[in-house]
């Protein structure tokens, strides 16, 4: 990389910052640190991060809540790293705008690959436009050519931007979304299981609870692109078997 990727650190305790610090930033990345989730969101809407570690039991506002104020202004992947281990409290995290949770006390060397996962997925398939582009929707500088559009139902993607336009406007999705809804989309009829969609997206080896990490991205993928959320029509879910795009 040409460029460092930037970090942003969130913890209340200072040497659970430092730790994470000099671990990232021997991985050569650029660290910015906070220790509540005010100062979080202020770091948040003037720098553009490539990855926010936050930790959940904070003064003032808490990690859930902060992520999402986060959400409001950033698709930029964030990593929850909390002693909470418990499935009510990861389906909080997922739902609040999440992309993945590491327990406390954490392995390293699995949060090293676990930041390093999510920044390429992030520069991969949600990339980085620039302002007016994603107020707009539109490319200043892009090529006058028409670029090819997948349309589906009442969707168009833009593959080569990594958007996607619900009646011609444009949605706001997380990169785990994206690469989540492009692959069934590309894939339609083919049913996707929970461990086949967690290995695809995530590209990681399927574990037990990432059946539920799986189901709350989709839930959240649906408020986003569904006409009624409640009642899907673009990814159906095929009991017991998985999720499908037809």
């Amino acid at each position: 990389m040409t460029e460092k990727s930037h970090i942003l650190i969130v913890d209340d305790n200072p040497e659970i910052r430092e730790i994470i610090q000099v671990l990232l930033e021997g991985e050569g990345f650029e660290i910015k640190e906070a220790s509540d989730g005010k100062t979080a969101l202020d770091l948040a809407r003037s720098i553009d991060f490539d990855l926010i570690i936050l930790d959940i039991m904070m003064p003032g506002k808490n990690g859930y809540q902060t992520c999402i104020e986060i959400r409001k202004n950033s698709n930029a992947p964030i990593l929850f790293l909390s002693a909470r281990t418990k499935d009510s409290d990861k389906t909080l995290g997922f739902s609040s705008g999440g992309d993945d949770y590491l327990a406390k006390p954490f392995s390293y060397n699995e949060l090293i690959s676990r930041s390093k996962a999510l920044i390429r997925r992030y520069q991969i398939y949600r990339g980085k436009h620039d302002a007016q582009t994603a107020q707009t929707g539109k490319d200043v500088n892009a090529d006058t050519d028409t670029p090819e559009i997948i349309s589906y139902h009442h969707l168009e993607i833009n593959e080569e931007k990594e958007q996607v336009f619900s009646e011609g406007k444009l949605l706001t999705l997380t990169a785990t979304e994206y690469a989540m809804l492009l692959l069934l989309i590309k894939n339609r009829r083919q049913i996707f299981s929970a461990q086949h969609l967690y290995e695809a997206v995530w590209d990681e080896t399927y574990y037990y609870g990432a059946n539920n990490t799986v189901m709350v991205h989709i839930r959240n993928l649906r408020r986003k692109i569904e006409k009624d959320a409640k009642n899907p029509v673009l990814i159906k879910t095929i009991w017991g078997r998985g999720y499908r795009c037809d």
